[in-house]
């Protein structure tokens, strides 16, 4: 239960050395506030904190959902403050508080000071907890990206972009502690819908050493503005360094990861010649993935099958791609469809036995939680095409922080297919992968993707990113305009037919 409650309320509790070095810093910064507001206070030890660095703080309001909690923070405060200050600590579901009228009631300047939960929506959800917003598809995704998890999102976002709204035309200071992926999307949303930001800075946190988490963290200040916007955020390596170790920002529309080699080679994006895929899903490792044992198959379970070679081909993963210099499938992967939505009781005609191995094993593949295997053929796959079986392919890994385009060729007579963490495009032949591969690995084209990636992410390189980078232009940048011309005229087109998935099906 302890462990359920950490998880459903993201409790991680500030520790007073860190609340100190985060008021410490906001001080030195210039910053004195008469009003102090913590959203979720937990045991109070930031408006302790607070009393210690702003001696100007004349109201001073803390709420949080945990009624222990906030009796340890009165307790806390009310042996700390004194009588000229006005404390008020709250038990309220934050999801149910009149912020409007907490926030009007607390002078300037504003301080809003905090760490919000640590937690998405769909970990919430799968606790069957009500310590959540109004369900809704946050980010307005449309389409496939709606039902496959591009619609999750940190209560910790949910919690910043409301603080933002708060400051909004104020004379106020944001300062939160949270995941530093979930500070860049606060300030991508302000931005995106026309919030003043005066200034906004990230300081890198050591959140195993404070929290005991393997993520990346920081501490997020905004300060607002009346009027214009500043569209550059600062990076700071700590709390303690005074100069910037990056700047990131907003441009023409999205995040651009660094400032300099954006501007530099942003003339580089344009059409996406090549088209850029992510390999096969399929969600079930144990079943679709085997290994050659002579003249049959071991799958993950350990089980000897003897299987037709219709739909077996050999595969890459991510750490295949990444880690080799000349990759070698190890692996081969049971693939029961050609194209998306693809019938798949052929095989029963085709491969009889390769339709007796899915049989045995349907309660595995029907449990697959995924929903775009919702009313779809049974056994079916996902990111299937004729891309995927093209005889070569220039490959990376969208997991593993480096930028390795590698050429990848068949292998005992078949296509190699790839995994659903890799990105490729299809080429036709040896000398087209090799002439594509030097372009992508050129040290322009990797300026110009850097310009973009954040690697602290899980999945820092993303097929938005790829789709960027025109190779037209960047061929005319290498002086190879003439030969990327010669392959762009026989670029196979059926590489780049939709995928046969209904836009419609749209999660709200």
């Amino acid at each position: 239960m302890k462990n359920k409650q950490k998880t459903e309320f993201g409790d991680f509790q500030t520790p007073i050395e860190l609340a100190r070095k985060v008021c410490s810093l906001l001080s030195q910064r210039g910053l004195e506030p008469s009003g102090i507001l913590e959203p979720s206070c937990g045991k109070g030890n930031f408006l302790r904190a607070c009393l210690e660095f702003f001696p100007d703080v004349q109201n001073m309001v803390g709420i949080d959902i945990n009624e222990k909690y906030v009796n340890v923070a009165r307790s806390a405060i009310n042996n700390l403050a004194p009588e000229t200050i006005s404390v008020e600590i709250m038990h309220e579901d934050f999801f149910r508080v009149d912020w409007a009228n907490v926030v009007k009631s607390l002078p300037e300047p504003l301080l809003v000071i905090g760490n919000p939960p640590w937690v998405t929506n769909a970990e919430l959800g799968s606790l069957g907890s009500f310590n959540l917003p109004d369900k809704s598809n946050y980010h307005n995704h449309r389409g496939i990206d709606a039902i496959t998890g591009k619609s999750n999102f940190d209560i910790s976002e949910w919690l910043l972009n409301r603080g933002l709204e708060w400051i909004s035309s104020r004379r106020a200071v944001l300062a939160m502690l949270c995941k530093t992926a979930v500070a860049r999307k606060v300030l991508y949303y302000a931005w995106k819908t026309g919030q003043h930001i005066e200034r906004a800075d990230i300081y890198c946190v050591n959140a195993s050493r404070y929290f005991g988490a393997a993520v990346g963290a920081c501490l997020l200040v905004v300060s607002a503005s009346p009027s214009d916007s500043n569209f550059d955020c600062q990076v700071y390596s700590s709390l303690k360094n005074s100069a910037p170790a990056m700047v990131f920002g907003y441009r023409q529309g999205r995040l651009v990861a660094d400032i300099a080699d954006f501007e530099r080679w942003k003339h580089l994006e344009g059409e996406e010649r090549y088209k850029w895929r992510s390999g096969i899903k399929h969600d079930c490792a144990k079943v679709m993935e085997l290994r050659r044992d002579n003249k049959s198959y071991r799958n993950g379970l350990g089980e000897i099958v003897a299987l037709e070679d219709n739909y077996l081909f050999p595969m890459l993963k991510s750490s295949d791609i990444a880690n080799a210099h000349d990759p070698l499938p190890l692996r081969w992967m049971l693939v029961p469809q050609q194209v998306i939505g693809e019938n798949t009781l052929q095989i029963r005609q085709v491969a009889p036995e390769t339709w007796k191995y899915l049989q045995r094993h349907a309660d595995l593949l029907d449990r697959r939680a995924s929903s775009v295997y919702r009313n779809r053929p049974r056994f079916s796959v996902f990111g299937v095409g004729n891309y995927s079986f093209a005889p070569w392919k220039v490959a990376i890994s969208g997991f593993y922080k480096k930028l390795d385009f590698k050429v990848v060729g068949p292998c005992a007579g078949k296509p190699v297919v790839l995994d659903d963490t890799c990105y490729f495009v299809g080429c036709r032949t040896e000398e087209e992968a090799l002439f594509i591969a030097e372009l992508l690995n050129s040290e322009i084209a990797r300026d110009f993707f850097s310009a973009f990636i954040f690697w602290d992410e899980k999945r820092p390189i993303t097929l938005d990113i790829l789709r960027r980078l025109d190779l037209l232009l960047l061929g005319q940048e290498l002086n190879v305009e003439e030969a990327m011309r010669k392959f762009l005229d026989r670029y196979p087109k059926t590489y780049d037919q939709p995928l046969l998935f209904s836009e419609n099906v749209v999660g709200s």
